[in-house]
C-alpha cells in the first residue's frame, strides 16, 4: 500500500469540526489556533486521544441557524494536531496541519458540546500528495515572476512591507498555500480558493483576487 493510500485509508468517517469564519485550512498548510471555549477544549482533548484530527470549516453567511448551530459550507479541510501546548490559564495553543479536504455528507450527533460530521474525502485524493517540505502535487501552472508581480502590487496596495528574502526561499506550492491562508481576503474569497478543484484553478483564482484587491485599494 502506498503512503498516499495509507493516509487516505486512515481518515475517519466521522470527525469533529471547528466552524470558524475566516480561518480556512488548506492541505499542507499550518494553522495556529488559540483554544479556550470549553466545548473546543473538550474537542481537542478527544482529538488528542484518537488520531489528533479534526476539521476546519466556515459558517455560511446570511443563512438561518440549524439545530446544531450556524449553517456551514459543504466543504472544509481535515487537519492533524502537530503542535500542542497548554497555558497557565487553561488554554490550548495548537498548530493544525492540513491533510485533505472533505465534503460534509451529514452532521453526526454532537459530543461534549462540539459538532461532528460524516465527511467524504474521496474526491480529494490528490490532497495527500504532500511532500515533507509542504509542497502539494505538481508545480502550479504559473511562473514565479507572474505570481510575485501580482503579490508586489497587492502588498503595495495594502501597505505591507514584505520580507522578500523569506518569500523567495519558499517553494511555489508552499507560497500559494501560505498566501491563501494568511492574506486578509474575505471569508468568501478564501472559500473560493479552498473549493478550487485543481492547482491551476486555485492559482487563477488567487491571481484574480490579488489583482482585484490591488485595484480596489
Amino acid at each position: 500500500m502506498s503512503g498516499t493510500s495509507a493516509r487516505f485509508e486512515g481518515v475517519p468517517e466521522i470527525f469533529p469540526i471547528f466552524p470558524l469564519t475566516g480561518a480556512v485550512l488548506f492541505p499542507g498548510g499550518r494553522l495556529p489556533l488559540n483554544i479556550f471555549e470549553p466545548r473546543y477544549l473538550a474537542m481537542v482533548d478527544d482529538a488528542m486521544a484518537a488520531g489528533r484530527m479534526f476539521g476546519m470549516i466556515q459558517p455560511l453567511p446570511d443563512t438561518p441557524r440549524t439545530a446544531n448551530g450556524p449553517a456551514i459550507y459543504r466543504l472544509g479541510c481535515l487537519g492533524r494536531i502537530t503542535a500542542f501546548s497548554e497555558t497557565d490559564d487553561g488554554r490550548y495553543l495548537i498548530t493544525l496541519t492540513g491533510l485533505v479536504r472533505f465534503e460534509v455528507v451529514e452532521e453526526a450527533e454532537m459530543r461534549r458540546g462540539y459538532r461532528r460530521v460524516q465527511g467524504d474525502v474521496s474526491a480529494f485524493r490528490d490532497d495527500f500528495a504532500i511532500q515533507s517540505n509542504g509542497a502539494i502535487g505538481a508545480p502550479p501552472l504559473v511562473s514565479r515572476e507572474l505570481l510575485t508581480g501580482a503579490l508586489r502590487r497587492y502588498f503595495e496596495a495594502i501597505g505591507v512591507d514584505a520580507n522578500w528574502d523569506a518569500i523567495n526561499e519558499i517553494s511555489d506550492d508552499a507560497l500559494i498555500v501560505t498566501l491563501c491562508m494568511a492574506c486578509p481576503f474575505s471569508p468568501i474569497e478564501k472559500q473560493t480558493l479552498l473549493e478550487a478543484r485543481t492547482d491551476a484553478e486555485r492559482v487563477r483564482s488567487l491571481l484574480a483576487i490579488l489583482e482585484i484587491h490591488s485595484r480596489r485599494s
